[in-house]
């Protein structure tokens, strides 16, 4: 006789370990009638919800059928708890449906101090996976003065909550470094724009931690990817390529960028 499929009773041990179902759906976004039926055994999820599942509990899809208790050994043993993390992670990807409105390439821009007076331009991508909300930006600067060529990459995941999206990024390569950024949508009929704040290290003076205005443009879900990083780079303000718009949110005394003084 087969093996009973271990997926409802690991689906059901790691809901015993929340504060109820009502709660999970709410949060993964699913819904609870369904999700009822995973835990019966009645059906099992697409391959999409599936990984919606794991990511919410913070394992992998392959983990849920796994013997129950390799399972229960996965989900609880001291290298793989993240008990202290786990309250952080729960608050990924957040106010999935509305988040989902944002998902696309933008081009970013901010000051830092590692250009005084220019503007930085990189581009990212919100995008979903597994039912996570990621995001992956470039980095790229060609300062012919100083002779600096700069090509940086980061991930991160994306969050919404109370009408804010949370980003936060790690760079990748031998020494990361992690930022966060957090942007204001506006009126339905306005998603072009994001406006907020990121924070980060400087890449030339000596890593200081450092706070500034950022604004993102939508650029659309297909665009002209080579065309888009061609536009990647530090620019003076009066750059013909900086919208109007940013140019108006980055170029005011308010916009001051904010670091760490050195003699502390």
């Amino acid at each position: 006789m087969p093996d009973p499929d271990p997926f409802p009773q690991n689906l059901r041990f790691a809901c015993s370990t929340r504060r109820s179902i009502s709660q999970i759906c709410r949060e993964i976004g699913l819904n609870r009638q369904q999700f009822n039926r995973y835990i019966s055994g009645e059906a099992r999820p697409s391959p999409h919800n599936t990984g919606r599942i794991a990511a919410f509990f913070g394992i992998t899809p392959q983990d849920l059928d796994l013997a129950p208790k390799l399972f229960a050994a996965r989900l609880t043993r001291p290298d793989r708890d993240r008990s202290s993390a786990r309250g952080l992670l729960d608050g990924f990807p957040g106010d999935l449906a509305a988040l989902r409105r944002h998902v696309g390439y933008y081009q970013t821009y901010h000051i830092s101090p590692s250009w005084p007076g220019l503007v930085v331009c990189s581009c990212a991508r919100i995008y979903e996976d597994d039912g996570a909300i990621r995001v992956k930006s470039i980095e790229r600067i060609h300062d012919a003065v100083n002779e600096i060529h700069q090509f940086s990459k980061y991930v991160g995941l994306v969050t919404f909550w109370r009408n804010r999206i949370f980003i936060a990024e790690r760079s990748v390569g031998q020494q990361p470094m992690l930022s966060q950024t957090i942007l204001m949508p506006f009126e339905v009929h306005q998603r072009v724009y994001l406006r907020g704040t990121t924070m980060g290290v400087s890449w030339r003076k000596e890593n200081l931690p450092y706070a500034s205005r950022m604004i993102w443009r939508h650029i659309g879900q297909e665009p002209d990817l080579r065309q888009m990083l061609s536009r990647c780079g530090v620019l003076p303000f009066t750059s013909r390529q900086l919208p109007a718009t940013v140019r108006s949110f980055l170029d005011t005394p308010d916009a001051e960028v904010l670091t760490v003084p050195t003699d502390y």
